[in-house]
């Protein structure tokens, strides 16, 4: 048991990891700096005493955010039945997140697999329990003991639960890639001239037969309320927003680790667009349209850090 209260630089120290942790629970980045605002407050709000009997503040800190983040999972799904077109998870600039200094391996919120756009969406598959468990065991590496605690189920079912949203993730995940990072920052690019020129047999060309495009608009600006399947429908549904909206810039930038695409009218990001390729061509765009997901992409100040 602890003599003395912990050292609140400590304390601070443990934000950027759990909202990390929060982001891949909850697909939103407000949701997670709300999720480790209130595990904080939590925090403050026990006694000096009750503090010091904390025998790991971190370990105390991650089961209280992981909670609060399973209750907002389990009502974000009544929401998310109620918002207009596709949900598609907040979008993260290519950059370390949530840091102003030098990063740490914490730190690195977008450089690995698990932030890519194709997995967030499995993951939105996933029922809550199912959600906590794989994403706190198999990226995060916690123990079932540590999670059992966060899900108020055994450890044995949280084995389960880890396992069931494997299969899901092996069920649902889209193709993996064969290109490189550079290879698919090729592509993107390549495609991106094809709009621009409104080339549409280019367009198809870069896009798989069978490629599927979502749209988040939240009924806040428009988008297509149903996915675009067939690569020549998606070019086709390209050029026509393309000439509809004539003054947009397009910029090539890094949407949660991987080549994306962002349109800017008039200075400010009005969609990013996040994609996966398999076997050299893209067989999904994911554009966020939604304004109230694009606040890092706006200069906005995102937890007390510029993203």
């Amino acid at each position: 048991m602890s003599t003395s209260e912990p050292d609140p630089r400590a304390i601070f120290g443990e934000r950027r990891h759990l909202i990390a942790i929060a982001y891949r629970l909850l697909g939103s980045l407000t949701e997670a700096e709300d999720a480790v605002q209130e595990a904080y407050a939590r925090w403050y709000a026990m006694s000096p005493r009750q503090r010091e009997a904390v025998e790991s503040p971190g370990a105390w800190l991650t089961t209280v955010a992981g909670r609060i983040c399973l209750d907002l999972l389990g009502s974000a799904r009544v929401r998310r039945e109620r918002y207009v077109g596709a949900w598609i998870p907040e979008p993260l600039p290519g950059r370390t997140e949530w840091s102003d200094g030098p990063a740490d391996p914490a730190d690195r919120v977008a450089m690995d697999e698990s932030v890519n756009m194709a997995f967030l969406v499995v993951l939105e598959s996933m029922t809550p329990a199912e959600r906590v468990a794989f994403v706190l065991h198999d990226v995060f590496r916690y123990p079932f003991a540590e999670i059992a605690g966060i899900v108020a189920r055994s450890p044995a079912a949280c084995r389960q639960l880890a396992a069931s949203a494997r299969r899901r993730v092996r069920a649902a995940q889209a193709p993996a890639t064969t290109a490189t990072t550079a290879g698919q920052a090729v592509l993107v690019r390549r495609f991106k001239e094809a709009w621009e020129a409104r080339d549409i047999k280019a367009l198809v060309g870069f896009l798989d037969p069978g490629a599927t495009m979502a749209a988040d608009g939240g009924g806040l600006v428009g988008a297509a309320l149903r996915p675009v399947e067939g690569g020549e429908r998606i070019a086709q549904y390209l050029i026509h927003m393309a000439a509809k909206a004539p003054g947009l810039t397009l910029l090539e930038r890094t949407v949660n680790g991987r080549p994306g695409l962002v349109a800017q009218y008039a200075g400010t990001t009005v969609t990013v667009a996040a994609f996966h390729l398999g076997a050299d061509r893209i067989t999904h765009i994911w554009a966020v349209r939604n304004p109230e997901k694009l606040r890092a992409w706006n200069g906005e100040r995102v937890d007390g850090a510029a993203l």
